[in-house]
């Protein structure tokens, strides 16, 4: 097995193209470099570098190890930051990221729980959607991530992530008040086909092409933003209609936008991802907890 040293060593004779220049480069003397090159080659089996005049060029063995080494150097900062991250778990310290909703809604009311129960967890709070927030958890960047799939869309998560189911999140229409179906407690998607529509996220809107799929139209996408208070602002000026998740509704700001049950029932599932060893960190659990306690008073939202 190598010495990462010895590798990161390596590299950097690599890159600066000498000894000497390694060693000013990395702060160590020059023998000091020649040692750990000599005790990389016993482990290799073969010289890795040949003298060329005043210079010195990679051997086949050499060249071979260039190319892999930055994939060792990358795997071992990985490798280090989820380390570094479940010691902060432990130090009371969890990264949690959402998607807005969540973070506008569900995660809110679970850390006014935590803060009350466990005043001594810390939570940094970041934003991200699907599916990118989920290779956040798998890179170390992140310790939680709430995230939500579609049934009618095949999407997977990293084999690397547990999930927790927290809840199902009823899809809604948001419509102008004036709206002539406005009056209604529920509205068929069909009866909405010639509508201009507002798209939100790059998730939701394959999952809103789907369904207007299903149901036998192609959907006239007028706008399209991440942001909900914009299609919400979007919706009251009268540009067009969105399909909204329900947890939307818990911070619906414009008295002109009204928002109405789909038919048929449509839902996404909401759940929290995190890498198995966190499962065991007090702190981490702790949250997952407040997640689910909040959760279960929204099912069916």
């Amino acid at each position: 097995m190598f010495d990462s040293r010895h590798i990161r060593t390596f590299h950097e004779v690599v890159r600066a193209g000498s000894y000497s220049a390694a060693a000013r480069s990395l702060g160590y003397t020059q023998p000091a470099i020649t040692q750990q090159m000599k005790a990389l080659e016993r482990e290799v089996g073969s010289p890795l570098f040949i003298r060329v005049g005043r210079g010195m060029r990679l051997t086949e063995a050499g060249e071979t190890l260039a190319r892999h080494a930055d994939v060792i150097l990358d795997s071992i900062s990985a490798a280090r930051q989820q380390l570094n991250a479940i010691t902060r778990l432990r130090a009371g310290h969890v990264r949690l990221c959402g998607f807005p909703s969540a973070n506008a809604t569900l995660i809110p009311e679970a850390m006014a729980r935590l803060a009350a129960a466990h005043p001594g967890v810390r939570v940094e709070l970041l934003e991200g959607e699907p599916p990118e927030s989920l290779g956040r958890v798998v890179r170390g960047e992140c310790d939680i991530t709430l995230a939500f799939t579609y049934p009618g869309l095949r999407e997977q998560a990293p084999a690397e992530l547990v999930e927790i189911p927290l809840l199902e999140d009823q899809l809604t229409v948001l419509l102008p008040t004036g709206h002539p179906l406005a009056r209604r407690r529920a509205v068929k998607l069909a009866e909405l086909s010639g509508e201009r529509w507002i798209a939100g996220c790059l998730r939701c809107r394959a999952n809103f092409l789907h369904e207007c799929a299903e149901q036998g139209f192609a959907p006239d996408i007028a706008f399209t933003t991440d942001d909900n208070l914009v299609i919400q602002s979007m919706v009251a000026a009268g540009l067009g209609v969105a399909m909204m998740p329900g947890l939307v509704l818990s911070f619906l700001c414009h008295r002109k936008v009204t928002g109405r049950a789909l038919e048929p029932a449509s839902r996404r599932h909401v759940s929290a991802y995190v890498l198995r060893e966190h499962l065991r960190v007090p702190a981490t659990e702790m949250v997952l907890e407040e997640l689910k306690a909040v959760a279960a008073n929204r099912v069916g939202c």
